[in-house]
C-alpha cells in the first residue's frame, strides 16, 4: 500500500469504541477489564455448536500440512478459514476477539498495531482468523490469532516452557518494497537501535559480527549449547555495549503485555542471559548500501530474534526455557 497514506486515527477510535461497547453485552463484567484469557473463555462459551466445528480443536490437533497446528507460525497464513470481520461471528464475538488482541499488546503500542492492519490488511479484522485449542476452563488452553504480518497466541501459561505460548511473528510493510530509511515502518526503531549497538562495537567486534548471508528467515528452531549461532558473542562485549543491547531487547518485547515481557525476560535468564547469545548482522540484501545493516538476528540456545528488513519487516521469534522444547518453527 501507499507509504505515504496517513493513518486514520478517527477509523480507530471509531472502530474500538464499537468493539468496547458490543463487547459489554456480553458479560456482566466491564469487557475492557477483563484478562485476555477470561475474554477467551468468554469467547468459548459464545460460539454455536457449528462455529466450534470450524475454530476449536483438541490441545494436540495434528494438520496433515502444518503438523502440531497450535504451534505452527508464517509470515502471511489463516489458521481457520473463517475472517474475524466475517458474518461467521456475531457483533459480540468479533468484539470480544479486538479485545482479547488489545490485551496481548501493550496499550502503547496498539496505535502503531492498528497502523500496520490499517496497511497491510485493511484494518483489524480483514485477512485474519482465529483457532481455539483445548477447552478454556477445563484444562489446557490457547487462542491463536493469524493473519499477514502477525501471529500471536494466548494460552494463560497452558503451553510449557515457551514464552508469548508459542513461536510468534511481526511485520510490517507500509509499502512492499521499502526505502532505506523504512519510512512508516512501526517497528523499524528496533532496527535502528540494533545498529546504533554495531556503531559502538570496535573493529574487531564488527568483523565478528558481520555475516555475508541471511540464513532462511523461516529457520528459528533452537540450535541449542552446543553453538552453531553466527556472529559476535555477546559475553565479548564491554559492559556499555550489553547495556544497550538489553536496551534493544527491551524495544523488542515492549510491544507485549507485562506478563508476556516477564515470561520472556526469564526464559532468557534460565538459559545463561544475554551471555549466551551471539548478534549477528547480514551483509547482504543492505537497502540503499548505506551500512545499515536491514536484517539482523540475536540468537541464544533457545533465543531466536529473526529481523529481516529487506524488502520490508518480518520478524520471527522463538523463545523457551531450555532448547529441548519442540515447537513448529
Amino acid at each position: 500500500m501507499n507509504q505515504s497514506k496517513p493513518f486514520n486515527r478517527r477509523r480507530f477510535l471509531e472502530s474500538t469504541a464499537v468493539a468496547a461497547a458490543a463487547a459489554s453485552t456480553v458479560s456482566a463484567n466491564p469487557i475492557s477489564n477483563s484478562a485476555p484469557e477470561t475474554l477467551v473463555g468468554e469467547l468459548y462459551n459464545s460460539l454455536k455448536a457449528e462455529q466450534k466445528k470450524q475454530i476449536c480443536f483438541d490441545w494436540n490437533h495434528q494438520d496433515p500440512k502444518r503438523g502440531l497446528l497450535r504451534t505452527f507460525v508464517a509470515n502471511n497464513w489463516n489458521i481457520t478459514k473463517a475472517e474475524i470481520n466475517s458474518d461467521f461471528y456475531s457483533d459480540s464475538q468479533r468484539a470480544i476477539v479486538q479485545k482479547i488482541f488489545e490485551g496481548i499488546i501493550s496499550p502503547e503500542w496498539h496505535e502503531r498495531y492498528y497502523q500496520q492492519l490499517e496497511d497491510d490488511a485493511g484494518g483489524f479484522g480483514n485477512e485474519q482468523s482465529v483457532a481455539i485449542f483445548g477447552q478454556p476452563g477445563e484444562g489446557k488452553f490457547e487462542l491463536v490469532l493469524t493473519g499477514r504480518h502477525m501471529t500471536l497466541r494466548c494460552d494463560g501459561n497452558s503451553a510449557e516452557h515457551v514464552a508469548f505460548g508459542g513461536p510468534i511473528f511481526y511485520g510490517h510493510a507500509p509499502s512492499f518494497n521499502e526505502d532505506p530509511k523504512h519510512t512508516d515502518n512501526v517497528f523499524w526503531n528496533q532496527a535502528v537501535e540494533a545498529n546504533k549497538l554495531y556503531q559502538m562495537l570496535d573493529s574487531q567486534q564488527q568483523k565478528d559480527s558481520l555475516v555475508a548471508k541471511t540464513p532462511r528467515e523461516q529457520a528459528v528452531s533452537f540450535k541449542g549449547s552446543k553453538g552453531g549461532q553466527s556472529g559476535l558473542p555477546v559475553s565479548a562485549m564491554s559492559s556499555d555495549q550489553k547495556e544497550h543491547l538489553q536496551k534493544v531487547v527491551g524495544l523488542l518485547t515492549e510491544m507485549y503485555r507485562t506478563s508476556d515481557q516477564e515470561e520472556a525476560m526469564q526464559c532468557l535468564k534460565k538459559q545463561g542471559g544475554l551471555d549466551q547469545c551471539n548478534l549477528s548482522f547480514y551483509r547482504d540484501q543492505d537497502l540503499g548500501k548505506d551500512g545499515v545493516w536491514d536484517n539482523w538476528r540475536l540468537e541464544g540456545p533457545s533465543f531466536v530474534w529473526h529481523y529481516r528488513g529487506a524488502p520490508h519487516v518480518h520478524v520471527w521469534v522463538n523463545v523457551a526455557d531450555n532448547p529441548n522444547v519442540k515447537t513448529n518453527a
